[in-house]
This record gives C-alpha cells, sequence and structure tokens, in this order.
C-alpha cells in the first residue's frame, strides 16, 4: 500500500507486514538545476599527461587578422579583453587551458562563414565554442586558436506547430529553446544537467545523450536537419525539416557528433515531442548492483511506452551529494542505502499512468528488489530529486582534482569497473559510479585532492584497456575531445579511424577546425 505523509513525500510500504518500513517524515528543500554554476565551483588542476607542441604550419595572429575581422562583425564583438578570453580559455573543471588572444561573437552564419573564410587562406586555426560545458577539452584552445562562439546567435528561426518541428540558430541555450517550446506544448527530446548553460549546437555537435535518453533516442534520431559552415567558409544547408527524405547520403549525421572537427553548425532542425499531462518521479533504494539491473528490466516490461528516465548512483556518490552541496537532504535519511535509483514517467493519463507506477514499485519491493523509496507529490519534490543526481558533478570537483570518464557498457559488467578501480587505487582517490543505467551508460569518476601522475597512471590506459576488453565504447555522450583523442583505437578499428581521418582532411584540408581534437595526432604529423 502507499502512505501519503501530510507534507511529505508518498512512502512506499510493501503489502507484507514483514517488510513494514519505518516512515520517516522530511520536508523536501526546493533547488534549482546546475545552470551556470558550473563555472562558480571549478577548481584548477593542470594535465601533464596530455603535452601536444603546436603545429607549426598555422599562422600567427596579427593587427591585420584582427582589423579584418573587425571589419566583418564588428569592433564590440572582437574581444581582446583578458578577463573574457581568461573564462574562454578555460574548461569548466579548470582541466583545460589554451592561450588564444581572440574571441569572435558571430550574429549570422554568413559572418561565420567569412570568419572561417579568411582562416582557411590564413591558416589560422580556430575552436568553436559554445556554453563549454564539455568534459573532454573539445571547446577550448589548446594553443592559441582563434575561438568562434555562437552565443549571439540564440533566435527561434520557424515552429511547425502541427509536427513539433523546431529551427532555430546553434548559440540557443537548451534551457531557452524548452521554455519555448513548452508555451507551445511541446519539449525537447534532450535533457541535460547543464541546459542552464550548454548550447543546441554544442549539443549537436558533441551527439549529446542525456536523462532521457532512453525515451526518446539519439539526436541522430531527432535532428532532421542542420546548417554547417565548412573550413573554407561554404554554408552547407542541410536544414530540411521532412520526417523521410531518402535521397543519397544523409550527411548531416557526418556533423552530428563530429565536434566541430569537420564544420561548425550554425542551425538545427530538430524533431520535439509533445509536453505529456503526467509525469511521475521515484527515488528509491536498492541492495545491490544485481538489484538495479532487475528493477530497470521491469521497468522496461511494466511501464513500457511511459518510461522516460532511469538513473541510478552508488552510495558513495549519494554521500558526496548530500556533504557537499549545500541545502540538499536525502528523501530517504533513515540510513546510506548502496544504491539508488531515480525513475521518471511521463504520459497522457495522470490517474493511469501513476497507478501503473505505483503497482510496479510495490510488486517489486516485495520481490525484495526495492529496500525503500518515496514518489514525488509536487514539481518542487520532483526537483529535489533531480537535485541530487544532477548535482553528482558540481560536487565532485570540490573535492580537488576529478578523473571523469564516461563510458558506454554491456548491464552485466557495468559496475564492476567501479569496483576494480575502487579496489586498485585504495585510499588515494574517492571513486562513485552514476549515470543513465536505462542506456547502458556509466560515469566513472574518480576524485583526488590535487592532480597526480601517479593516480593517473593507476588509471589509465587500465580504464580504456577495460573498457575495450568487455566490449564498450570509452565515450557514450562526452565525445573525444582533447582527453581521448588518441586513445580512439579502444573502441574503433584502425580502418575505421583512417576512413575518419580522411574525411578530416577532404573536408578540411588545411585541419584549421578544432585541431588535436577527436583524432590521434600521429595520423597528422
Amino acid at each position: 500500500m502507499l502512505i501519503p505523509l501530510s507534507g511529505s513525500y508518498l512512502k512506499l510500504k510493501p503489502r507484507r507486514e514483514c517488510c513494514t518500513l519505518q516512515v520517516p517524515v522530511w520536508a523536501p528543500q526546493t533547488s534549482k538545476y546546475l545552470n551556470r554554476i558550473y563555472m562558480v565551483q571549478s577548481r584548477s588542476f593542470g594535465s601533464s599527461a596530455i603535452n601536444i607542441p603546436r603545429n607549426p604550419s598555422f599562422a600567427k595572429l596579427n593587427s591585420d587578422d584582427i582589423s579584418y575581422f573587425r571589419s566583418i562583425i564588428g569592433d564590440k564583438n572582437v574581444i581582446e579583453d583578458e578577463d573574457r578570453l581568461s573564462a574562454a580559455n578555460v574548461d569548466w573543471m579548470g582541466k583545460y587551458k589554451g592561450s588564444s588572444q581572440l574571441l569572435l561573437l558571430p550574429k549570422s552564419s554568413e559572418e561565420v562563414s567569412k570568419i572561417l573564410h579568411y582562416c582557411n587562406s590564413r591558416k589560422l586555426a580556430v575552436v568553436p565554442q559554445g556554453g563549454n560545458t564539455g568534459l573532454v577539452g573539445g571547446s577550448v584552445p589548446v594553443h592559441d586558436e582563434v575561438i568562434i562562439n555562437l552565443g549571439l546567435m540564440d533566435k527561434v528561426v520557424s515552429f511547425d506547430k502541427i509536427n513539433g518541428i523546431l529551427v532555430c540558430e546553434a548559440g540557443c541555450i537548451l534551457e531557452n529553446l524548452n521554455s519555448f517550446l513548452e508555451n507551445e506544448g511541446f519539449i525537447m527530446p534532450l535533457d541535460l544537467g547543464a541546459k542552464g548553460s550548454c548550447q543546441i549546437g554544442g549539443n549537436v555537435s558533441t551527439n549529446a545523450g542525456g536523462l532521457r535518453f532512453i525515451r526518446y533516442g539519439s539526436l541522430h534520431g531527432t535532428v532532421l536537419g542542420l546548417e554547417v559552415v565548412l573550413a573554407n567558409g561554404t554554408v552547407l544547408d542541410m536544414l530540411g525539416t521532412l520526417r523521410k527524405n531518402n535521397t543519397g547520403y544523409d550527411l548531416k549525421h557526418l556533423f552530428i557528433g563530429s565536434e566541430g572537427s569537420l564544420g561548425i553548425v550554425t542551425k538545427v532542425s530538430i524533431l520535439t515531442p509533445p509536453k505529456l499531462i503526467s509525469t511521475n518521479h521515484a527515488f528509491l533504494a536498492c541492495q545491490d548492483f544485481i538489484s538495479c539491473q532487475k528493477l530497470l528490466l521491469g521497468a522496461k516490461r511494466a511501464l513500457g511506452e511511459v518510461l522516460s528516465a532511469f538513473e541510478f548512483m552508488d552510495s558513495h556518490a549519494m554521500d558526496l551529494v548530500l556533504s557537499h552541496l549545500d541545502g540538499v537532504r536525502s528523501p530517504l535519511p533513515a540510513s546510506l542505502y548502496n544504491f539508488y535509483v531515480l525513475i521518471e514517467t511521463n504520459g497522457s493519463d495522470e490517474s493511469y499512468d501513476k497507478t501503473k507506477l505505483e503497482a510496479f514499485l510495490l510488486r517489486s519491493m516485495e520481490e525484495g528488489l526495492i529496500l525503500d523509496g518515496v514518489i514525488s507529490q509536487d514539481i518542487n519534490q520532483s526537483s529535489s530529486f533531480w537535485r541530487i543526481r544532477e548535482g553528482i558533478s558540481e560536487a565532485s570537483v570540490k573535492l580537488g582534482a576529478v578523473y571523469k570518464y564516461d563510458l558506454s557498457l554491456p548491464l552485466n559488467n557495468l559496475y564492476d569497473i567501479v569496483e576494480e578501480m575502487r579496489a586498485r587505487l585504495g585510499e588515494a582517490a574517492k571513486v562513485i559510479g552514476y549515470g543513465h543505467l536505462g542506456d547502458g551508460n556509466l560515469h566513472l569518476n574518480i576524485m583526488t585532492s590535487r592532480y597526480d601522475d601517479d593516480v593517473l597512471a593507476q588509471i589509465e590506459p587500465y580504464v580504456y584497456e577495460w573498457t575495450s576488453k568487455h566490449k564498450g565504447s570509452i565515450s557514450a555522450e562526452h565525445g573525444l575531445g582533447l582527453m581521448k583523442a588518441n586513445e580512439i583505437h579502444y573502441s574503433k578499428s584502425p580502418e575505421t579511424v583512417q576512413l575518419m581521418v580522411d574525411m578530416k582532411k577532404l573536408l578540411d584540408p588545411n585541419g584549421i577546425l578544432n585541431p588535436y581534437k577527436v583524432l590521434p595526432q600521429s595520423f597528422f604529423n
């Protein structure tokens, strides 16, 4: 049965009295999403393991270049201010830092085209930048590349209210797009912890996955068209809005996930799902990872079409959030359990959907898969659930240095690497595991007080070798960037990598677009 608590959650309680749980009364705290807090909380630490020499074929910026850019985009959008450059040169974790002397803020695709045409003729390397929320060093310079930030290209071009097709510029912030769509009765098909800062162009360029991948799938499926500017300034118009268009090669897929190394995405056409009226959330505790796996299988069978998110975290991740984020409290404060699961359902019949979820949860509790759990009763309680899950990244940087690994693994082996790294590193580091269990995506975070070469040597290449051995991917959704460019062979065959290199050389023969990223440097030396 379900026990409603005044001012609190709907508490799960099994029908069998032998399994009766104590019912803690807790007043949930309202909280905001992560939004732009990243930059405030970043800690700086170097990465001596990544030391790539500057490509001598690239030109160096001079005063004539700056004068030309001013003539294209205006004085105020050519940034040489030291403080603004300092922020643009470093990622939010403080792990990767470049030395760019110039930040450009174009307002249109035409301006991007002129900038790239000029940079290509001069062999000036560039790095495209959106919200700069990446985790693998893909959106910041390695050396003195010119930064092209698309933040001023933030307009909605059109919205088809019948088919739910949105066309917008690449600089639109994900959360702003979702707010716009909610007013029209739709939502974005992806949701990220960094939604308040990340831009849709960056999302597409990294093929971001996010929290609702289990329901809406990859951007390869929801993006209908793109406008992309190539290295030589050519504007490639693939901005279709058709669900079906089987005419030759579907080239947009080359640029989804290419991290700005083949072209700069300037406009996006994306299919958006209707906003459904019934949303429910449950926060659950499990004894072991096997129970989490069985719970996922049961959720897919019992909840079916309404299941929209299935997230997990271990006790170490939970403890990290509770210890380092102000105002965050556990909805299950009786004790610290080994594993936690956050389930979201989204449907069109509020009564039916909630009854369906409650029946599944009670059955799972009676089967011993759930030790404790609560169901949110309002939006504030739901937000407090998500605050815990989305706050893990924020909390992790408060310990100092953090090594983040984004792995895709078979479910049977997904948590084994967490336990192995915990045993391997011992007291030298704090190891946590969490992620999108619904689509087999583990976020392995290893934290130390400071960056240490000895610790890194214990982590890499072991993590990549282990992942490859278990038929996984070293990047589930974060991309390769600078961090994993030279490790691509752990997930791709030599023939596949060579074809990627050939495409890069075809589309960007001077190699000016986001150099040193995505592909091994050995192919370009």
